[in-house]
């Protein structure tokens, strides 16, 4: 960790092309993402944008290099949800154990309490156990495995779904803020 210029900040579109280099490998390689097909950078830009309307979207830059990314997004589509946040996060391989993924989930975790949310998930596929143990480390509880739940790479795989309690449950909660209406100052991202 020494010697090096860390830096969390929001993604933007012109992120996208380096942000899918580092999803890319776990996308043609591993089983962590159910996607079979890379998609293209204009598709990615795309989600990032659907995304970015609401929810936070982080990058890590180390001495100016993207090297992970985090975002949330929306758990479930019926009503009721809305208050509740699906979390993916995605680290290039070289700069694993280096906390890149506790800063992301820090500042991506703040931001969702700034803007109302108050349950975060994040399903891992099974078994993956340096995610598993990240999750479990950082505060997740287990709340089911979806067993056999896709195929990728010759097997049939798991996903483990985790739950973390952002804050504590009010009855009649107001709905959760846009992203856009957090201000610059609670925004502001540190290393």
């Amino acid at each position: 960790m020494t010697g090096y210029n860390r830096l969390i900040r929001e993604a933007s579109l012109a992120d996208a092309e380096t942000i899918l280099d580092i999803y890319k490998k776990y996308v043609e390689e591993t089983s962590i993402s159910f996607e079979t097909q890379v998609p293209s950078v204009a598709e990615f830009r795309n989600r990032m944008n659907n995304i970015m309307n609401q929810f936070p979207y982080l990058v890590c830059e180390m001495d100016g290099k993207v090297v992970g990314y985090a975002y949330a997004s929306k758990h479930r589509e019926r009503a009721a949800y809305q208050w509740s946040a699906d979390l993916s996060i995605y680290i290039e391989e070289t700069y694993h154990r280096q906390h890149i993924a506790t800063m992301l989930y820090d500042k991506l975790i703040d931001l969702l309490k700034i803007q109302g949310y108050y349950t975060a998930f994040a399903g891992v596929t099974s078994p993956n156990p340096n995610s598993e143990a990240f999750h479990e480390a950082y505060g997740f509880e287990t709340v089911g495995v979806f067993h056999n739940v896709g195929y990728k790479l010759g097997q049939w795989r798991d996903v483990k779904w985790y739950s973390l309690q952002l804050t504590d449950y009010r009855e009649l909660p107001t709905a959760p803020r846009s992203i856009s209406d957090i201000t610059d100052e609670d925004k502001e991202i540190t290393p």
